[in-house]
């Protein structure tokens, strides 16, 4: 026997079973464990993106009040507000996007109106 020959067949064992779980595994989020690392990568995402929003949040309320002098405290309260809910209302929908993008769920959907109108032979 080569040297090294028993960590190839060790590699090749680990790459079957592998392969045999990844056949047997349904795809998408319906996998246990793919839809737990999604699911936790997606709520670290968005719990960085909530951080970034409010500082920027503060920040421009601090620019405004810079700029237009002492402001009443629930115009402050209400534009910091409103800045942070709508960047997390975008980094929401973002992230769910790459969150089905990620895992395959995206290429789960069956798309019959190409198909139908447009000829694709897919």
């Amino acid at each position: 026997m080569r040297p090294g020959w028993r960590g190839v067949k060790a590699l090749i064992r680990q790459s079957r079973r592998h392969m045999a779980y990844s056949m047997d595994t349904p795809p998408g989020l319906d996998d246990p464990r793919n839809a737990a690392f999604a699911w936790s990568r997606f709520r670290k995402m968005l719990r960085a993106m909530a951080a970034a929003s409010l500082a920027f949040a503060l920040a421009v309320t601090a620019l405004i009040w810079w700029h237009s002098g002492p402001l009443p405290w629930l115009f402050v309260i209400m534009t910091t507000a409103g800045i942070w809910a709508t960047i997390m209302t975008a980094a929401l929908l973002m992230g769910l996007m790459f969150l089905s993008s990620g895992t395959g769920h995206d290429d789960q959907v069956e798309d019959r109106i190409s198909k139908d109108i447009l000829g694709d032979d897919e």
